[in-house]
Order: C-alpha cells, then structure tokens, then sequence
C-alpha cells in the first residue's frame, strides 16, 4: 500500500489522518484519509485508502474495477472537516454492497444534501482533472491497477443535467463555464 499513499500523497499532501471504518459497516467499506498541504493550497482532501482491496465490477462490461475516491474542498467556517470523511465513508459502502464500481460519468444521488441547506444534492465520478495526468491512475506494488476516482458535488440541475444529455455535454459545460469545483458554496452553473 506505500505505492498508494506514495501516489496520494504527491498531490494531495501528507496523510495526517484516518477514519477507521465504523463498526457494523458492509464488508468491502473503506477507509478514508484526510491528507494535508497538498498542490492546491487553501484546499482540504479526503481519499479512500483501502477500497482498492473490495471486489467491484464495472456495470457495463462486467470487468473488475479497482477504484479509491477522491474529495476535495475549500473549507468551510464552522465546519472543521467538511463533508466528504462521512460522504466517501457512504458511498465506499454503497459500492461495496452493491458491488459495482462508480464510473466516469456516473452520477451518485446523496440520501440527504452534501451540507446543511445546500442544493448540492449529488455526487459526479470524474477523473480528478485539476491535477495532472499521472494522477488519474497507480499500478500497486501486487500489479493491482487503481483508478482515482474525484467525486464532484453537483446541484440537482446539474445533476439532471448529466442524466438528459450525459457526461461529454457536461463536462463540455464545465470547460465552458470553469466552475471552482473545490468551492462547497459555488453558485449553480447556467444550463
């Protein structure tokens, strides 16, 4: 697992933390790190650690899916740790007991909305596009092939907006419109 963390590390900052995961949760759920001084600064981060070990299938072709989760935001007043240690807790065991791997494109609904009176009421797989290429993906040391999976927080419009007309009109838009995608108060893009 150094190869990993290794790789987390390079972008995100160090790992200086952990949640365990909870008693009672799914076999399969994950752990989630929070690591800290990362490339982008002001920016707090949150990755799955251990997800990679739980069997997940992609649901369009059957194939195994070796995924970790990436969350990232600017942080929030009042607000310590930010949403994502509970929200990459949930959905890693949503994935785990469902056993399909989230894909790029895929939109995950939450059961409530990301922060208390937000409209940010969804989750959009990405590959993790504000850090470089060499990030998207890690072999690990067993020859295992990960991919970094960055959960973008989505307003319901948007949301709907990747369901009608799917992922390349939308991320079309969000090249267009260049959202602060670490930004949990980010106003609602146009469309």
């Amino acid at each position: 697992m150094a190869v990993l963390i290794d790789h987390l590390e390079a972008r995100l900052g160090r790992l200086v933390g952990t949640w365990s995961v909870r008693e009672g949760a799914p076999e399969g759920a994950a752990q989630v790190g929070y690591f800290d001084g990362g490339v982008f600064e002001g920016v707090q981060s949150y990755a799955t650690t251990t997800l990679h070990r739980t069997h997940l299938v992609s649901p369009t072709t059957g194939e195994p899916q070796h995924l970790e989760l990436l969350g990232c935001n600017r942080p929030v007043a009042g607000d310590e740790c930010g949403p994502f240690p509970g929200v990459l807790e949930w959905v890693a065991e949503h994935l785990a007991t469902a056993g399909k791997a989230v894909l790029r494109g895929d939109v995950v609904p939450l059961p409530m909305p990301l922060r208390p009176g937000s409209s940010l009421k969804a989750l959009y797989a990405a590959m993790p596009v504000y850090f470089d290429d060499g990030f998207f993906s890690v072999t690990l040391e067993n020859g295992t092939h990960v991919s970094v999976v960055w959960l973008v927080p989505l307003h319901r419009a948007e949301a709907e907006y990747v369901e009608k007309y799917g992922w390349p009109a939308f991320e079309s838009e969000l090249t267009t419109q260049d959202p602060d995608l670490f930004d949990l108060e980010r106003p609602q893009m146009s469309l």
